[in-house]
């Protein structure tokens, strides 16, 4: 299922609900959530959350003026390249498993061929009983033909859904 919605409108909080009742129910919950930090309101950064084994990382930061030599940069974010290869890590370990979650599959994966570039591989792989991957609404079309069969849901449809993650059709 490709989940998209527009930037701050709950898709990383939907995935960790998913996470939480997944969980609660005994399933094997993997993948990577991206949650926001904020600072007086302002997003300042982005972490990156192992879902199983709960360890949290600094996976970007604003970009600034002046960058550190070798950080991978869009327009927005700097990203720690230490962090995105242990997320790689973390996907490449992440099937098989009975709810696989990409939060989120951007730009650096699916225009420039970087970043968490494991998680395109770990949805490919089809080792789960559902994947749910964080997708931006003008990446769509880039998703849709790596998995022409995904779902596409909108987050403030999926905020209506319960357990089991079933999508009407």
């Amino acid at each position: 299922i490709l989940l998209t919605g527009d930037r701050s409108s709950g898709k990383t909080t939907v995935c960790q609900r998913w996470a939480h009742q997944a969980r609660a129910a005994g399933w094997d919950v993997a993948g990577l959530l991206s949650p926001a930090v904020f600072d007086k309101g302002r997003k300042v950064a982005i972490d990156a959350l192992d879902l199983r084994s709960g360890e949290r990382r600094r996976l970007a930061q604003l970009r600034t003026a002046v960058e550190a030599a070798g950080e991978l940069c869009t327009p927005a974010w700097c990203f720690d390249t230490a962090t995105i290869a242990w997320g790689n890590q973390v996907l490449a370990r992440a099937t098989p498993c009975d709810l696989l979650i990409v939060d989120e599959l951007g730009p650096l994966e699916l225009e420039r061929d970087q970043g968490w570039i494991a998680g395109i591989a770990a949805v490919s792989t089809k080792r789960y009983h559902q994947a749910w991957v964080v997708v931006r609404r003008e990446l769509l079309t880039v998703a849709q033909r790596l998995w022409p069969v995904a779902q596409v849901v909108e987050v403030a449809d999926a905020f209506r859904w319960t357990w089991p993650f079933v999508p009407e059709r």
